[in-house]
């Protein structure tokens, strides 16, 4: 009993002798999902001139809402803060934060001159006491000061994670309006949040499924301006169009950019056939990649340019296949009970998401690229057409419950944290842009 005790008086005096230096790096693991997310602090952004005073507590409340809109995290509420955050090269007195067992404390400091905004950070382990990493700064117009909190967010989630961020990105959809019988549709864009919205086509035709380019520049759509679907061609910024990929006595739809955004894959309906096909943009010249008597729709590229997934009914029931982006003997990878159909690779090149509808249900659900592992993430009246985040870590999809309007909601490749997202109005066909340059 006394070689007991003895032992256990001298580890407690080790253990006391650590310094929170010594603890273990913050780092959030999330390939599994995260149960508990991690509490963190925001205090506003500290205002380095009088001008920087209108942006200094905005900043930080976007800062919060996208992280916490992640479900990786939690903000500790501002009346629990101890300490308060008066300069941004103050030191931290990190005992007040771990008392309120606050893991991350990210502090900021906004200028302005003229109307050029500049916003720096600095991100702290308070369990170890330690800053993570340099403090960073990003500059813009102050009429794109919500960006700069974006930046703000994708490298502090980068840093904590070790994966790369998605706040800085759009989202181009179809917003609807009008009864239900009779809807206006437009092709719309909005930041990833929901916010600033809007409008690229005036709703006299019906528009649906758009897509962006790699670049972020250009989108694709599908209309019917001229009595059957055509693919239209838009400059994002301009607003620019044209109509692209005509095939003599075809209807043509449902396209997709190549990742170096050179050429487009889409469908064409012709003599009772589907068929899929590529364009080249600069030079026009067009290549048939399938010539089967079936559908074959919803084509999507790999990562790498190399192959194609999309969705035929050849076996007798909508499936997903898989064909070398040149053309070529195409493999089916779907196996499971229902329907499967809107495959589309993920941006990290493991996993491609889907649709699937079995037993009067409809699901997004992701597989490995040769159709192991399947998930079903989501199970709704009819949820559909699933887009990847930059990341590859969150997806976006149409939802829409019985008699009611369609719905733009995002969840996490693990499951968690399903989301409605915040549009004008009813809203469908999310095709989820890359990191804006």
């Amino acid at each position: 009993m006394i070689r007991l005790f003895l032992f256990l008086t001298a580890l407690v005096a080790l253990l006391a002798t650590l310094t929170p230096a010594q603890a273990q790096p913050l780092r959030l693991q999330i390939t599994e999902g995260v149960i508990e997310p991690m509490p963190f602090a925001m205090p506003a952004f500290v205002p380095e001139n009088s001008a920087g005073s209108q942006y200094s507590e905005a900043l930080a409340r976007v800062v919060a809402a996208n992280l916490t809109n992640t479900g990786l995290f939690r903000e500790v509420p501002r009346e629990a803060h101890i300490a308060r955050v008066s300069s941004f090269d103050a030191s931290i007195s990190f005992s007040d934060w771990r008392a309120i067992n606050v893991q991350a404390l990210i502090t900021g400091a906004v200028e302005v001159s003229g109307n050029r905004l500049t916003v720096k950070f600095r991100l702290f382990d308070v369990l170890s006491g330690q800053q993570m990493g340099q403090g960073m700064q990003f500059s813009g117009s102050t009429d794109n000061w919500r960006r700069m909190a974006h930046k703000v967010s994708d490298a502090v989630y980068s840093r904590i994670t070790g994966e790369g961020g998605y706040f800085d990105s759009r989202v181009v959809f179809i917003s609807e309006s009008g009864p239900r019988g009779n809807r206006t549709k437009r092709v719309a864009i909005m930041d990833q949040d929901g916010e600033n919205v809007q409008m690229l086509t005036d709703g006299r035709a019906l528009v649906i499924a758009p897509r962006v380019a790699p670049g972020g520049t250009r989108a694709v759509y599908t209309t019917y301006e001229t009595g059957s679907p055509r693919i239209a061609l838009m400059n994002l910024s301009s607003g620019q169009r044209q109509l692209v990929g005509d095939i003599p006595g075809a209807m043509t739809f449902s396209p997709r950019f190549s990742p170096d955004g050179q050429s487009l894959v889409f469908s064409a309906a012709r003599g009772g056939n589907t068929d899929l096909y590529r364009l080249n943009l600069s030079s026009g010249q067009m290549q048939q990649l399938t010539a089967s008597p079936s559908i074959a729709t919803s084509p999507s590229f790999s990562p790498d340019g190399r192959f194609i997934t999309f969705e035929s009914d050849r076996s007798g029931t909508s499936q997903i296949y898989v064909m070398p982006a040149t053309g070529g003997e195409a493999r089916r990878i779907s196996f499971g009970q229902g329907r499967y159909s809107t495959p589309v690779w993920s941006p990290r090149g493991d996993l491609i998401a889907f649709t699937k509808s079995h037993a009067g249900r409809f699901h997004i659900g992701v597989m490995r690229t040769d159709g192991s592992e399947e998930r079903l993430l989501t199970a709704s009246f009819l949820d559909e057409g699933p887009t990847w985040a930059p990341n590859g870590r969150v997806i976006m999809f149409t939802r829409e419950t019985a008699g009611g309007d369609p719905a733009l909601f995002s969840v996490d490749i693990s499951g968690r944290n399903l989301r409605r997202m915040p549009t004008p109005g009813p809203a469908s066909d999310p095709a989820w842009g890359p990191l804006l340059p």
